[in-house]
């Protein structure tokens, strides 16, 4: 079936948050802040995996609402909402990680796991090693393993993942965010699974944690 764009429009139109966005497009104060309350919390858990800092991760979350009001003018009800905000998210934390890099100062900071509590990570876990504890890890060792775990993703690997297990979203969906097809993103998140099976299994095999430095892993 061929999707036109009329038909595009009134599909992105069912999406309550386009709604508002289109709101604010038209200068509605109240629609930007719901906007802020629904999203804020969710931007700075995937920023904070992705940049290592939750201080930061703060900061970029703001820069994203910025863009976001600063674009309101030019916004068209193309797409989901969360996809073209996770787009622009996507956008701030690539030139936030690309700065750093020059700077030399890449270190991984323990972080929260966001208002999402638990169960994405716990899934993560489950879904990437294959097996789970024989004990339950309590909250702050689960936090401490996934931010090993991730560690040993590449930027682009974080984000899939991210975007996948945190948010529930679609290869489509991820696609369009990270300007990929979705079978480079099905490629991925196969090869992020590869590489946190590496981490996560000698830990619960054998209680091994991994040292990982942003995109490499050494087992100790």
């Amino acid at each position: 079936m061929v999707v036109t764009e009329s038909s595009a429009r009134r599909n992105a139109l069912a999406d309550p948050d386009v709604r508002l966005m289109l709101q604010v497009r038209d200068d509605d104060a109240a629609a930007f802040e719901e906007l802020v309350v629904r999203y804020q919390g969710r931007l700075v858990a995937v920023l904070g995996h992705l940049v290592g800092s939750r201080d930061q991760a703060e900061d970029l979350t703001q820069e994203v609402f910025l863009r976001v009001y600063r674009a309101r003018k030019r916004y068209e009800a193309g797409a989901k909402f969360a996809t073209w905000l996770f787009t622009i998210a996507n956008n701030v934390a690539s030139n936030a990680l690309r700065c750093r890099s020059r700077r030399r100062e890449i270190t991984l900071q323990p972080r929260d796991s966001g208002p999402m509590g638990a169960r994405p990570l716990d899934e993560m876990l489950q879904a990437s090693s294959g097996q789970m504890p024989a004990r339950q890890l309590d909250k702050a060792e689960a936090r401490d393993i996934v931010r090993l775990a991730l560690g040993a993703l590449n930027e682009r690997q974080r984000m899939a993942v991210l975007l996948n297990k945190f948010e529930g979203m679609c290869y489509a969906d991820i696609a369009g965010i990270m300007e990929l097809s979705p079978e480079a993103v099905k490629s991925l998140l196969f090869r992020a699974r590869v590489s946190l099976r590496e981490v996560l299994e000698p830990y619960f095999q054998h209680g091994e944690r991994p040292a990982v430095e942003d995109g490499e892993l050494e087992t100790r």
